[in-house]
């Protein structure tokens, strides 16, 4: 698959110097995908299509319904809500037969019929369950992340600028360090990849040190032996600890702008 390489939000994001740029790229793509599906965009005949099918997690709900646009969010939630029931419909339909047959089996030993209802109910509560747990937004920035990660490369392969000012950076979190590591594969020679990945992992031991020692800092603060100390590094280590080890979630946004 070929990517359209868009360098310079990689590039910005790598100046922030933050805990890790590809955070920092998915926040700026959340943000930018919430403000479009408030927007205009929500009266677009194939933006309603997918919003109808896919709809949002928790987390994306969550997040539209603090914003400013209560009005769009309904007029989404309206469509898909049909959609849903009607797709709804259609397991429950098959889940009341499977209840039907598993009623009229053999009592004692699991007979054929009861065993092919049991599977059904299993199978339509499956598919609820998956309709339960799309979104359409995690899937955008899933998608323009993979096409960031590719341009990452780019960079890294072509820009000595670049390669050295991110060998020199704060690292990444855990999970994008996963996605470094994956994507590599694909875009760098097996030599460089080897070059690549010990690279990585020494830029990724120093940062997990630092952080190690901010948030053991941070808790000796609360000891009265201490408590004269100045904080060092740590006063911000407990947000800082948990996105290094889980992606941006807490604190400060990643793009000091936002």
């Amino acid at each position: 698959m070929k990517y359209h390489l868009d360098t310079i939000p990689v590039w910005d994001v790598l100046k922030l110097d933050g805990e890790c740029l590809l955070c920092a790229l998915a926040r700026k793509l959340e943000l930018g995908e919430a403000e479009r599906y408030l927007g205009a965009s929500v009266m677009e005949p194939d933006t309603r299509i997918q919003v109808n099918d896919k709809g949002f997690c928790t987390k994306h709900h969550a997040m539209l319904y603090t914003m400013s646009n209560r009005l769009g969010h309904a007029l989404m939630l309206e469509s898909h809500t049909a959609r849903t029931r009607e797709r709804m419909k259609q397991c429950q339909d098959q889940m009341l037969k499977a209840a039907d047959a598993l009623e009229k089996a053999p009592l004692g030993k699991l007979s054929r019929s009861g065993s092919q209802a049991r599977d059904e109910i299993q199978k339509q509560a499956e598919a609820l369950k998956k309709m339960a747990s799309t979104c359409i937004m995690c899937d955008s920035i899933q998608e323009n992340m993979e096409r960031y990660l590719h341009t990452f490369f780019h960079l890294y392969k072509n820009d000595t600028e670049f390669r050295t000012r991110f060998e020199s950076s704060k690292g990444v979190c855990l999970p994008h360090m996963a996605d470094l590591c994956r994507v590599s594969l694909s875009e760098l020679s097996a030599k460089e990849t080897a070059a690549f990945v010990r690279r990585l992992s020494e830029l990724q031991t120093k940062n997990m040190d630092r952080i190690q020692e901010d948030i053991s800092w941070f808790i000796k603060k609360f000891d009265y032996r201490y408590q004269n100390e100045p904080w060092k590094q740590s006063q911000d280590a407990v947000p800082r600890t948990v996105n290094k080890l889980r992606s941006w979630c807490v604190g400060d946004e990643p793009n000091p702008e936002e």
